[in-house]
């Protein structure tokens, strides 16, 4: 593994793959399988793959579709992003799947050679089984002798006889089943096409599956029971034995950590490796960033490196090697862009884009009350930069003006990637405690002070402080004396008109500030561009919402001041009296 890349917990699986497939009593075989266990640390990231699929025997064309789908979905899913989640990157792999070869189905008009096939796959990542089935295939799970079927037949009986109700290529919205299994080592995932488990029931299965410990073995035993038992169809099954899982325990993550060790603080005209340190850009307790240049290259870079002050924390060791992946892997003109080293490294670090301008804290103390269309066009540029965190499925989860940086030509770059969620990072089985919550005090989403899980939501509500502050110059909530890690219930925060430190704002502006910073996040936006449309355009319907507010809700320190002075005035009419 190259100590510069992230890859956390990913090896560590061992399984062994054993199948057959037969044509049986029929003169083509159009069931296909396929199983991969990638070899390159990355990769691993992505998981064992063992697909099955079972062209439909009315149509003359259909071990195509199987052996497409089979072959495809492999190739397919491992080049999805590393950040993808399982679920999310095979979905996106079955529905283009499924596009193509209704696509081609389609063009030939229902002829009787059209492609269709069942489609089931199991994919093992870190310690989970990720079954996504259609049709009648299916996919058995055996732990200690007893077996499980794990998927549903797809079928419906007309006359006696079995149809399939769902199958690749043969509709343009395809459903797909999808299940998690938690996984043991010593477990068995079998796939099987219906010319086995139609002839073998669920006892004799598992029987042949305990006497035959070997992968290869136990599958022929099995097509041949089917075959002696009347099987007219093709046969498959694929069998995967979990020899070993990634459980990494939290000495072996520290040493995987800590391979390349923490640099001493640099001083102007200090090397490190190939570069020279042109500029201290800071120097603080958490981390030390400095501006160099490559004696090779020529280049200059941004080389930030961890403080020895956290040589002993792994959680802190972890956020600090993501980002460095993070900023990989994250293509787009807002966000902070990190690189490869061009040669090998012998100290903890990492090499970023220089960004000459301030940060957004500093432009907010520079324009304490900027222009309505200025803060709207700084948002758009946020946005923009966050979009490209919820294509990769990742949350920033502590964005903050500090975290912003506004360049010389006026352009937005989004940084600090240490605490990003990464979908399919989250799928893997850590020893590292991060049950405290993302964020920082002001700017932390309340769903985090609740022990949720963060959304894109989770940042929509972070740039919503950041809108209102930049408006406004205070925040939303008040300040916490000390800082929250946990809150009861969404209740306990009281949200503060932006209207009471900025009057000219629009009452459509107060609505969309508003709805976008609702304690519970079922309530905000459904997406950034709606936020966005709301911010810049008027909505009716949220200035309504403003103005039939009760005074005591819109504005509740007039509405004491005219209590006060009511009684005030009561007081004195009851003295005249």
């Amino acid at each position: 593994m190259k100590q510069s890349e992230y890859t956390p917990a990913a090896a560590g699986l061992g399984v062994r793959f054993g199948g057959q497939s037969r044509g049986g009593v029929k003169p083509v075989n159009q069931d296909a399988f396929a199983a991969h266990n990638p070899d390159d640390a990355s990769a691993r990231l992505k998981g064992a793959v063992a697909v099955v699929a079972d062209g439909v025997s009315s149509c003359a064309d259909s071990h195509i579709a199987s052996q497409t789908a089979v072959t495809s979905f492999i190739s397919d899913y491992l080049s999805t992003p590393d950040s993808w989640s399982t679920r999310h990157a095979a979905a996106r792999v079955i529905s283009s799947l499924n596009s193509w070869l209704y696509q081609q189905n389609a063009a030939r008009q229902g002829r009787d050679d059209s492609m269709l096939c069942t489609f089931s796959a199991a994919v093992i990542k870190s310690t989970t089984l990720h079954c996504f089935h259609v049709g009648d295939s299916r996919i058995w799970h055996l732990r200690d002798g007893e077996l499980e079927q794990l998927t549903r037949d797809h079928v419906h009986v007309e006359h006696g006889r079995n149809f399939l109700s769902r199958a690749f290529g043969a509709d343009q919205h395809l459903e797909v089943d999808y299940r998690q299994q938690e996984l043991q080592v010593g477990d068995r995932i079998l796939l099987t096409t219906d010319g086995v488990h139609q002839h073998l029931d669920r006892h004799s299965i598992a029987s042949l599956l305990n006497n035959n410990p070997d992968p290869v073995g136990a599958c022929a035993a099995m097509l041949d029971a089917a075959l002696a038992g009347g099987s007219d169809d093709n046969l498959t099954a694929l069998l995967i034995e979990v020899d070993a899982l990634p459980l990494e325990t939290p000495d072996e993550n520290y040493r995987r950590l800590t391979a390349l060790p923490i640099p001493p603080v640099l001083e102007i005209g200090n090397r490190i490796d190939d570069y020279e340190v042109l500029e201290v850009i800071f120097s603080g307790t958490r981390s030390h960033m400095y501006r160099v240049k490559d004696l090779y290259g020529d280049r200059q870079y941004v080389l930030k490196a961890p403080s020895e002050n956290f040589a002993e924390d792994s959680v802190y060791l972890d956020g600090f090697m993501r980002e460095e992946w993070v900023g990989r892997r994250l293509d787009h003109p807002n966000v902070m862009k990190t690189y490869a080293p061009p040669r090998p490294k012998r100290f903890m670090y990492y090499l970023g884009e220089h960004i000459e301008g301030q940060n957004l804290r500093q432009w907010m103390q520079d324009h304490p009350r900027p222009p309505l269309a200025q803060v709207r066009d700084l948002l758009r540029q946020i946005v923009a930069g966050l979009r490209a965190f919820q294509r990769a499925e990742m949350v920033h989860q502590d964005l903050k003006p500090e975290n912003i940086m506004l360049d010389r030509d006026g352009r937005i770059r989004i940084l600090d990637f240490g605490t990003v969620r990464i979908a399919g990072i989250e799928e893997m089985v850590s020893p590292l405690d991060k049950s405290i919550p993302q964020g920082s005090v002001n700017y932390v989403a309340p769903e985090y002070l609740l022990g949720q899980p963060g959304s894109f939501r989770s940042d929509l509500y972070s740039l919503a402080v950041i809108a209102y502050e930049m408006l406004t110059g205070e925040l939303p909530y008040r300040e916490p004396s000390v800082k929250r890690h946990r809150i009861g219930h969404y209740g306990e925060l009281k949200y503060i008109p932006a209207l009471r430190y900025r009057s000219d704002l629009p009452l459509w502006m107060e609505g969309c500030l508003r709805k976008a910073l609702q304690p519970n996040p079922v309530h905000r936006y459904d997406a950034y561009s709606e936020f966005l449309q709301d911010l810049g355009t008027p909505n009716p319907r949220l200035e309504a919402q403003i103005r039939d507010q009760p005074l005591l809700t819109r504005n509740p320190l007039l509405t004491w001041q005219l209590l006060a002075a009511l009684l005030l005035l009561l007081n004195l009419l009851q003295l005249l009296l």
